[in-house]
């Protein structure tokens, strides 16, 4: 009987190989899914790094000094920025976030007690007992909810030094990552890397503009009306609005319960305001900013806001709009002109 031919070595190194690719990224892909948290830290420190490399770019525009002076130099006056911010306002915010503190279940009260006096109070009677449940379980896990406030604090210090050491050297850091890649490839990935840092660099200078000026007007337009801790709310109001759409709408929700302690006219005004101000932001700063970065579509922004959060927590909402950006402007270089061959601008 004749023995069959054995199977060529070729094909069969081929399909090995292939196997082992899968497994890889497979292994690859797990390492991150378990290393998430650090990727979302280390993308923080890319974030501070862009925002202080623009920074120095933008002194050495009007001072001739070497790259490391100017560096040090915007770090210190933005350390005595601060500093000198916590000195001359430190004690008036603390004292409007205790009086928010102190205030807040006033205005809930009177909230209730508005909606009770109308058409839908019968049906509100069990609020307040459900309320209650949900503080119990709120303060069980008290010990919970400090701790991951600590490991946020944590997580931030880590990205404002990643974020200096990064911002130091940059070039060393960018060519350790092309280094990784095929020689043919990190020409297109040295493009798509410019171009991502650009888009970041202009949405956060963009960003921080209109969180400046929706918290000052948000401020402004509250003490106008009489609304207690107008000030804290606008600090609020200007941290929130770094998360787009979900940020704005946080902030506006104590305003308008803070409202009810002078009136319900008022906390109507204090809604007005927080809608006219979206709208301003939304209508005019927005756009500006778009303009300035890439054009991405509203509903793309929103999931991403949510699947991040779903994924990495509080902090993926907090960063997941320039990740967005970043992988907007990846995918856009990387596949849809180089591997789909578009080479138009419009993505």
């Amino acid at each position: 009987m004749e023995v069959p031919a054995a199977p060529a070595p070729g094909p069969l190194r081929a399909f090995a190989a292939r196997v082992l690719v899968v497994l890889a990224l497979g292994a690859l892909a797990l390492l991150a899914w378990k290393l998430s948290e650090l990727l979302l830290i280390i993308f923080g420190a890319v974030v501070v790094a862009v925002l202080l490399h623009g920074l120095t770019a933008l002194l050495r525009r009007g001072l001739p000094v070497p790259e490391w002076a100017a560096l040090g130099l915007v770090i210190t006056l933005l350390v005595l920025l601060l500093a000198g911010v916590m000195t001359m306002f430190g004690a008036e915010v603390a004292g409007q976030i205790d009086a928010f503190r102190t205030t807040l279940p006033a205005a809930w009260n009177k909230f209730h007690a508005w909606l009770q006096s109308g058409p839908l109070g019968p049906q509100l009677e069990e609020l307040p007992d459900q309320l209650r449940q949900g503080a119990s379980t709120l303060a069980t896990h008290a010990g919970a909810i400090l701790l991951s406030a600590g490991g946020g604090i944590t997580d931030a210090v880590l990205m404002a030094v990643g974020g200096v050491y990064l911002a130091a050297q940059p070039r060393l850091y960018r060519h350790g990552v092309l280094r990784l890649l095929p020689l043919d490839q990190r020409g297109v990935a040295d493009e798509a890397l410019t171009a991502s840092g650009t888009a970041l660099r202009a949405w956060l200078g963009g960003q921080l503009l209109a969180m400046a000026v929706v918290g000052t007007l948000t401020a402004l337009g509250l003490w106008m009306l009489g609304v207690p801790v107008a000030l804290g709310i606008g600090l609020l109001t200007a941290l929130l609005d770094f998360i787009p759409i979900v940020g704005p709408i946080l902030a506006a929700v104590p305003a308008i319960l803070l409202g009810f302690t002078v009136s319900p006219q008022v906390a109507l005004g204090a809604l007005v305001l927080s809608v006219v101000l979206q709208q301003i932001e939304g209508h005019l700063l927005q756009p500006l900013i778009q303009a300035r970065v890439v054009n991405l579509p509203p509903a793309l922004l929103l999931f991403s806001l949510f699947g991040i959060g779903v994924l990495f927590g509080p902090m993926g909402v907090v960063l997941a709009a320039p990740l967005t950006v970043v992988v907007f402007v990846l995918v856009r270089h990387l596949y849809v002109r180089h591997a789909l061959g578009d080479q138009g601008q419009a993505a």
